[in-house]
């Protein structure tokens, strides 16, 4: 077992290239099958937001794997770095952008590092909004796809569960959620800062889901009043519409309502823009130049970039929000540091849950081989009852041979280690085998030339 991450978020890629390595939610199917048919990999996870693609790998690297006196995981470097290859000529391959491109804006983690990056991004410590909610939910359903796939197994199940439930420590135990920061919130915040009073704007909302649904709560809070909502479903946006006495409309119909939108925010996962210069042309003409704010929160993007050049349309990405965010992202800066620690001993935690599983295949492994003794013995002693060896002869030879048997392998390697100089070996033996108060062997023999070990 061996896991791996690669990705790209808001700190490493603008929008731009952010939305060309997007996966929409109906090609993840397709992707995550295409990822598992990857030579080593055994299981993956995709989680695709506007801020983030990260690839979670579960690789068999056994061959090329060891563990130390610590049981910690050892990979050939080798091996990791042909892996990171791998996962960025796949993802360069799969949306047809360059290597390089991609490789001055990526991160790679493995083993304890995917986990401990996992568990900050679930508790949205990794977020543009430190502590927002909304990504946990996002990772929840990109896991739940996968585990349905069935890419998703016991390995990167582990890794998901428990940041799943760090994630809900943190939540619980610290004022990361307190203050309403999210992408959403700061859209309205920028609202207030441009139109000095909300209550006799019009808003124009596209799309239907959470991000928007937050948009609607945080403007009617502030006392929007009318609000409408376009989706490409007419039912989903009647819907959400009718918990904010908004409008429901399709997308057919945005010119239309375009003209009276003083603050358009827009979220979907359309692949190509919903929103044109044209179109914003024209109802700035109709509105007589009044002024328009658009706030753009989709990756790949709504709104044309193109709509920025026009005079009186102020057009805003989710990137450009990024200052309007950092004045209320300080107040959970004290929480983030009790995050931060929180998640630590969850790492460590998991990377015990991990040194107990090696135990547990260890001890599998050595019952598997006593078993085999026995039943080796237990039929060549059968065998001397039917030649008529008589039954005490025959069961002192059967404790004797599984005695000798059970701790040949121990003695030898007690005896090499004993002349390379590993007294640590020799302690864990005696420790394990409550071998107490052992003295020094004066004895010409050692050891490893006494099958029958400490007898007394």
């Amino acid at each position: 077992m061996a896991l791996v991450l690669f990705g790209i978020n808001h700190n490493t890629a603008n929008v731009a290239l952010r939305e060309q390595v997007a996966f929409p939610p109906e090609t993840m199917p397709d992707a995550m099958h295409k990822v598992v048919n990857l030579e080593h990999v055994r299981e993956a996870v995709i989680v695709s937001t506007c801020n983030r693609t990260e690839l979670y790998i579960d690789l068999d690297f056994s061959a090329g794997q060891t563990d130390d006196e610590n049981s910690n995981i050892i990979i050939d470097p080798e091996l990791v770095n042909a892996a990171q290859q791998k996962l960025l000529g796949w993802l360069s391959q799969y949306h047809g952008i360059s290597e390089t491109a991609l490789q001055g804006c990526s991160y790679f983690h493995w083993h304890e590092d995917v986990v401990r990056h996992l568990m900050r991004v679930a508790c949205g410590l990794d977020s543009m909004v430190l502590g927002e909610p909304q990504i946990l939910g996002q990772i929840k359903s990109a896991y739940a796809v996968a585990k349905e796939l069935g890419v998703a197994k016991a390995q990167l199940g582990r890794a998901f569960q428990d940041a799943f439930s760090i994630a809900k420590e943190v939540r619980t135990d610290t004022a990361i959620g307190e203050n309403p920061v999210s992408v959403a919130y700061a859209a309205v915040t920028l609202a207030e800062q441009i139109f000095s009073n909300l209550g006799s704007l019009h808003a124009l909302l596209i799309g239907a889901g959470h991000t928007i649904e937050l948009v609607a709560r945080h403007l009617t809070d502030k006392g929007v009043k009318s609000i409408v909502v376009a989706n490409r479903t007419l039912q989903n946006a009647v819907t959400l519409g009718e918990k904010f006495g908004a409008r429901g409309v399709l997308l057919s119909d945005i010119p239309d309502e375009l003209i009276h939108a003083d603050i358009v925010v827009s979220s979907t996962n359309s692949q190509l823009p919903l929103l044109g210069k044209g179109a914003v042309e024209r109802a700035i003409k109709k509105r007589r130049h009044k002024p328009m704010l658009l706030v753009d929160l989709a990756v790949p993007r709504d709104i044309e970039p193109e709509v920025g050049e026009i005079s009186d349309a102020y057009l805003y990405s989710v990137d450009d929000i990024r200052d309007v965010i950092d004045d209320n992202v300080k107040s959970r800066e004290l929480a983030a540091q009790q995050a931060s620690a929180i998640i630590e001993r969850g790492v460590e935690e998991y990377l015990s849950q991990l040194r107990a599983l090696n135990a547990v295949a260890t001890l599998k492994a050595f019952r598997e081989k006593a078993d085999a003794i026995r039943q080796t013995e237990l039929e060549k002693a059968v065998k001397s009852l039917e030649r008529g060896v008589p039954a005490d002869k025959a069961l002192e030879a059967l404790a004797r041979a599984i005695t000798n048997k059970l701790i040949h392998a121990p003695s030898v390697q007690m005896k090499r280690a004993s002349a390379e100089g590993r007294d640590d070996l020799v302690r864990l033996t005696q420790e394990l085998f409550e071998l107490n108060n052992v003295q020094p062997d004066d004895s010409p023999a050692s050891a490893g030339d006494k099958p029958a070990g400490n007898s007394e």
